[in-house]
C-alpha cells in the first residue's frame, strides 16, 4: 500500500442489493454513499451520492443482472467522481460479513482460504453469508491486487465468556455442529461502545455499558471494558429482543407445537418466527412511528404490541445490569433508538432504584449528534449515539491493512 492510500470502499451486499460508501481515513470524509438494489430484475436502481461542494446525488434505473454488473456500474459512479476502483489513493476494500462463526474474532485479509472457511458457515447464515460471498469475489476479480478485508457482525462479540457463550445442551453436539451464541450487529455495538466513552470523556477500558441497538433488527449488549460478555441474539439474530418481523426469545418446544398440531414445516416455522412475528405479528406493522401513532390514537393492538416491546426492552436491561455489576451508562442506537423518543422513555421507566431516569426535555431533543437523554447529576448515564457501522469497517480495514 502506497503511503498516499488512504480510502477505504466499504461493501454491503446483500441477496438483491449492494451498499457501499468511499471514506477518506485521514479524517472519515465520505467521499462517496450508494446504493444499488432490485439487482436482477428489470428495473434494477442505482443511486449515487458524492460529496463536495455543488455535487448532485445521481439515479438511475437499468437492467443490472447480477453482482459483477452491480460493482462495475459502482466503478462506474466513482470513476466519474474522479475516485475510481484504479485510484491509488485506494488502499482497501472492507467487506461486511455477517457470520464468522468461531473461527473470525477480528478483521481478516481476504484469501482463497478465509473465502473457503466463511463458504462453510453459510449453514449458520443462509439468507446473509452467500451474499456476502457473492459480493466478495466481485470486488476480487474487478481488483485482484487490492487488499481486500472481511469485518464480521460477529466478531465483537467473540470475547463473550464461555458461560454466556454455551447453550445448555449436549456439549458434544453443539460442538459438532458449532451451535453456540455468536451475536450479531458487532460492528455497531463496537463502534457506539467507543464514542459513548467518548462521550463521558472516559477510557473504554473504565466503563460498563449496556447497548441497545434498536432498528428493524434489535439486539442487546453488556460491554465490560470495551469487551462484550453477553448479547441477546445468538446462533442467528432471531433470539432476543422483540423486533420488526422476528419473535426474538420464545419457548423452543413452540417449533414442535407447530409441526405436530398445526401441521406446518421446518420452512414454514422458519418464515413465521423471522418474518411475520415481532411487532409485524402482533399488530401489522413493523414501523415504530406508524405503531406509536396508533397508540396515541387508542389501537388496543398497537398499544399491546408496543408494551410487549418494552417489556422485554426491561427485561434485558435488568439482566445485564445483573450481568454487570455496574453500570456507566445505557445507550440507545440506531433507527429506533437514535429516533423515538417514547421507547427510551418507557424503557427506562420505573428503573430509578437502579439510577436510571431520563430527562423529558432532552429526550425529546432530535439530535443525529451524541448526547445525554439522562439529568445532569444521574448516577447512571443514559445516552443516545448514532451508529455508523460503515465507518467502523472502514476503520477495522485500514487499521489491518496500514499496520
Amino acid at each position: 500500500m502506497t503511503s498516499q492510500a488512504t480510502r477505504v470502499l466499504v461493501l454491503n451486499s446483500g441477496s438483491s442489493s449492494v451498499k457501499y460508501q468511499l471514506l477518506d481515513m485521514r479524517d472519515g470524509t465520505r467521499l462517496a454513499v450508494g446504493l444499488v438494489e432490485r439487482i436482477g430484475e428489470s428495473a434494477s436502481r442505482l443511486v449515487h451520492t458524492p460529496s463536495g461542494e455543488g455535487a448532485e446525488k445521481r439515479e438511475r434505473t437499468e437492467r443490472i443482472a447480477d453482482h459483477e454488473q452491480a460493482l462495475k456500474a459502482v466503478a462506474g459512479e466513482l470513476d466519474q467522481d474522479g475516485t475510481g476502483l484504479d485510484s491509488p489513493e485506494l488502499a482497501a476494500i472492507g467487506h461486511r460479513v455477517v457470520h464468522g462463526g468461531p473461527e473470525f474474532s477480528a478483521p481478516t485479509l481476504i484469501d482463497d482460504a478465509v473465502l473457503a472457511e466463511i463458504e462453510r458457515l453459510v449453514p449458520l447464515a443462509p439468507l446473509h453469508n452467500p451474499a456476502n460471498i457473492t459480493g466478495i469475489r466481485t470486488a476480487r476479480t474487478l481488483r485482484p491486487d487490492l487488499p481486500q478485508v472481511a469485518v464480521f457482525d460477529t466478531a465483537f462479540h467473540s470475547t463473550m465468556p464461555e458461560h454466556a457463550a454455551r447453550y445448555a445442551i449436549d456439549v458434544e453436539t453443539a460442538d459438532a455442529h458449532r451451535i453456540r451464541r455468536y451475536g450479531f450487529h458487532g460492528t455497531s455495538h463496537a463502534y457506539v461502545s467507543r464514542r459513548t466513552a467518548g462521550l463521558l470523556g472516559r477510557a473504554p477500558e473504565e466503563l460498563n455499558l449496556i447497548v441497545l441497538h434498536l432498528g428493524n433488527g434489535a439486539s442487546a449488549s453488556a460491554v465490560a471494558g470495551g469487551r462484550c460478555v453477553d448479547t441477546s441474539m445468538g446462533l442467528t439474530p432471531l433470539e432476543g429482543l422483540v423486533m420488526g418481523t422476528r419473535s426474538g426469545d420464545i419457548d423452543p418446544a413452540v417449533v414442535f407445537h407447530l409441526e405436530r398440531v398445526a401441521g406446518m414445516g421446518t420452512d414454514e416455522i422458519d418464515e413465521l418466527l423471522n418474518k411475520k412475528s415481532g411487532l409485524m405479528g402482533l399488530c401489522g406493522d413493523n414501523d415504530m412511528r406508524e405503531i406509536r401513532r396508533r397508540v396515541d390514537e387508542g389501537d388496543e393492538r398497537a398499544r399491546l404490541a408496543f408494551g410487549i416491546y418494552i417489556h422485554r426492552l426491561k427485561k434485558y436491561i435488568g439482566a445485564y445490569y445483573a450481568v454487570l455489576g455496574r453500570v456507566d451508562a445505557v445507550v440507545f442506537t440506531a433507527g429506533v433508538g437514535e429516533n423515538a423518543a417514547p421507547v427510551r422513555a418507557a424503557a427506562i421507566a420505573g428503573l430509578g432504584e437502579l439510577g436510571l431516569v431520563v430527562d423529558a426535555e432532552l429526550n425529546a431533543v432530535r439530535s443525529g449528534e451524541p448526547r445525554l437523554v439522562s439529568p445532569e447529576h444521574a448516577r447512571v448515564a443514559v445516552a443516545v449515539v448514532p451508529t455508523d457501522e460503515e465507518m467502523e469497517i472502514a476503520r477495522q480495514t485500514f487499521a489491518l491493512v496500514d499496520a
